[in-house]
């Protein structure tokens, strides 16, 4: 695993058998948000992007965090890639079922279970 950068406190951002991680932290809110969304779309520009994001680290999720999540997955549906989403936080995975979105990202427990089950690739075209 090869860390990139932790471009803001909310987010650091690693390379781990070809995928690219975004791996949030803390809160995110619209303030994390709003910092985020730059690098999230730099990262999501590429044509077949590997991404998984990792909420593993997330203590708060709102509305603000479900819309980093479509908005990726679907810049990478645009580019012919894979998203892949880690979270366990009993919370953020009650939100995520709620609004459907488990459905369309099924949420895997660790950044190891969804690296190393490529079967497992949601959101893949």
């Amino acid at each position: 695993m090869q860390q990139e950068a932790s471009p803001t406190p909310h987010l650091r951002v690693l390379q781990d058998r070809g995928h690219t991680v975004l791996e949030l932290r803390g809160e995110v809110d619209i303030a994390a948000a709003m910092e985020i969304i730059p690098h999230l779309d730099r990262v999501t520009a590429h044509p077949g992007v590997r991404l998984v994001v990792d909420l593993s680290r997330v203590e708060f999720f709102d509305c603000s965090g479900l819309r980093l999540l479509y908005r990726a997955r679907g810049r990478v549906l645009d580019q012919g890639g894979e998203l892949l989403l880690v979270c366990t936080h009993p919370l953020t995975l009650r939100v995520l079922k709620v609004t459907g979105l488990a459905r369309l990202l099924p949420p895997m427990p660790t950044l190891d279970a969804a690296l190393g089950r490529p079967e497992a690739a949601s959101g893949s075209v």
